[in-house]
């Protein structure tokens, strides 16, 4: 008995000890963790304010002017997110959201207004909807009077938008016949037909009497962008309202501040882009914050920091205090670069950038999400053909990894060498960095689809719905918001890459921003790369910290969106 109790009493020591030793190290651990994540912090803090104090060089202005915007902006705005922080967390949420949501907004309308201005316009760009318009039409029309034609339908859904949009081309034949053995040129044949039908988009240009550009962007912006919100508002909302007064309230909006665009600098036609991008998502979050009522509290915050920021112009005009001086200021963001510091800008480098994410969009997404939704639904998992197909997975995770240098030769090797494409234009530069991405893409889509629960899969099956049905209307509809943040944080990798863009030969610096996808670009991750080989201290210093802050503007406030995209869909919203 004494030799067991004792066994007992040296096992609880024991014990006792190991659960010491179990704490001790779980909270050095901890502590170590804390540090890491703490030192990580500090250091990108620490970087983020050397580069915006190069850039905007606070300290020129005068102590005045810093006191008035301590007082009526920051401290304000710090005071309120600090109630948020401790009171009311969901607050602090739509505080964040409602000041987000409209830099985003003016964000995404500029790049917008930036291809409306150097690449097409307004005419053709509702000619091009109309075009498009008319295929779909015809497509709708085909499925509901031979709703059994499956064949047929994949004809026309292949060739009516390619008409609608393009039309049907004349044919040219120019050709010479020779004798079979001797090879004796015998006579020439050379005749071509008539264009035998335009596109709807050159129909469109042609007529006589054209509205005038801002009322287009309006009926071929506007419009479309306040009829998907309008959707997203009735599909909400228990009682199914809200469409027609999303689309009525957004046009009415947006055409009474054409008259007074004038008056804040802008165009008619800047104005319509800018106004659809940011008014109509930031008033579709705020008729879901009211309607909810959850953190209503925080809609006043961006009041308090505009408010702060309209008294302090105020009385900085009434004293005369003297602002600070930055390289990153409106000039700097719509002037080419130059061999002054003072007057060079970042424009062109800007569009090119705006005009790579957009051959990149175009042919990375589908692809990437199409590869992704055979993986995931289509592609067979047992036998030979299963093995294969988990290596291409395996490879395709590989090939996530590869540096982005080898993308580039990759880039070189196929579109110029192999294609004869000319080196440093735009759609050059997109292809090499969407191959760059394009396994991210195909990887964060798999992740997004696979997370889509099977027991809504069955369910559609035991419904009678076939493989296809289920993926449109159940699976994708789901896995959206998730491939969508993976396609986002992928596309700010790529704006921000510079090796693949040395490799195609884009172009250092350029004087003229890029009109076409085949003329020579510079991006703004390549035009940082030449500051920074300067001699003069104020490219290296100045004007290469105002590119910087650029770049890093963009990248935070994409990387942002994927966030709330994301906490929206884990949420349920």
């Amino acid at each position: 008995m004494k030799n067991e109790t004792s066994t007992r009493t040296s096992s609880a020591g024991t014990f006792d000890g190991t659960q010491s030793v179990g704490r001790l190290r779980g909270r050095l651990f901890e502590l170590l963790t804390l540090g890491s994540t703490v030192f990580g912090l500090l250091m990108v803090a620490f970087l983020l304010v050397y580069v915006f104090n190069d850039a905007l060089r606070p300290f020129s202005a005068d102590t005045g002017w810093h006191l008035v915007v301590f007082a009526t902006v920051v401290a304000p705005s710090l005071g309120l997110a600090a109630y948020y922080y401790a009171r009311d967390p969901p607050a602090g949420e739509v505080a964040v959201a409602s000041v987000g949501i409209p830099l985003v907004g003016l964000v995404t309308g500029a790049g917008i207004a930036v291809l409306f201005i150097e690449i097409v316009t307004p005419a053709e760009w509702t000619g091009l909807l109309l075009g498009l318009g008319a295929g779909v039409g015809t497509i709708s029309a085909h499925r509901r009077l031979r709703p059994d034609a499956a064949l047929e339908r994949l004809f026309v859904v292949l060739i009516a938008p390619a008409v609608a949009t393009v039309g049907v081309p004349q044919l040219s034949v120019d050709a010479t016949v020779r004798t079979p053995l001797t090879g004796t040129e015998l006579f020439d044949v050379a005749f071509s037909t008539p264009k035998l039908l335009p596109g709807v988009p050159e129909l469109f240009g042609s007529l006589p009497i054209l509205p005038v550009e801002w009322v287009l962007l309006i009926g071929s912006v506007t419009v479309p962008v306040a009829v998907l919100f309008g959707r997203s508002i009735s599909v909400r909302r228990d009682d199914g309202r809200g469409f027609v007064e999303c689309v009525v309230a957004s046009v009415a909006v947006v055409t009474a501040g054409v008259f007074l665009a004038p008056q804040m600098g802008l165009d008619a036609e800047n104005w319509v882009v800018l106004a659809t991008a940011t008014l109509i998502p930031t008033g579709t979050y705020l008729e879901s914050v009211i309607r909810r009522r959850v953190g209503i509290s925080g809609l006043a915050f961006p009041v308090v920091l505009v408010a702060g920021v309209v008294i302090a112009a105020l009385l900085v005009r009434t004293f005369g205090f003297a602002g600070p001086n930055p390289w990153l200021d409106w000039g700097f963001l719509t002037s080419p670069t130059s061999r002054t510091p003072e007057k060079a800008g970042i424009y062109p480098p800007l569009v090119g950038s705006v005009m790579m994410l957009v051959v990149i969009i175009v042919a990375v997404f589908p692809v990437g999400v199409g590869a992704a939704i055979y993986l995931e639904e289509y592609a067979p998992d047992t036998g030979v053909a299963g093995r294969v197909v988990d290596l291409i997975e395996i490879n395709i995770g590989n090939l996530a990894g590869v540096p982005s240098v080898v993308y580039g030769l990759l880039g070189l090797s196929l579109f110029i060498k192999g294609m004869g494409l000319r080196s440093g234009i735009v759609i050059v530069g997109g292809l090499t960095v969407g191959l760059l991405i394009l396994p991210i893409v195909i990887i964060s889509a798999q992740e997004a689809i696979r997370a889509v629960p099977d027991s809504l899969r069955k369910a559609s099956y035991g419904m009678g719905a076939t493989r296809w049905q289920t993926t449109r209307n159940v699976v994708l509809p789901r896995a959206l918001p998730g491939i969508l943040t993976g396609t986002i944080l992928a596309l700010g990798r790529a704006i921000g890459e510079t090796a693949p863009l040395l490799m195609i030969g884009a172009a250092s610096s350029v004087r003229l921003a890029p009109n076409g996808f085949f003329d020579k670009f510079s991006a703004m991750p390549r035009q940082i790369f030449a500051w920074s080989s300067e001699f003069d201290a104020d490219f290296r210093f100045g004007v290469l910290a105002a590119g910087v802050v650029t770049l890093l503007v963009v990248l935070l406030l994409m990387n942002g969106t994927a966030i709330i995209i994301r906490n929206k869909y884990q949420r349920g919203d």
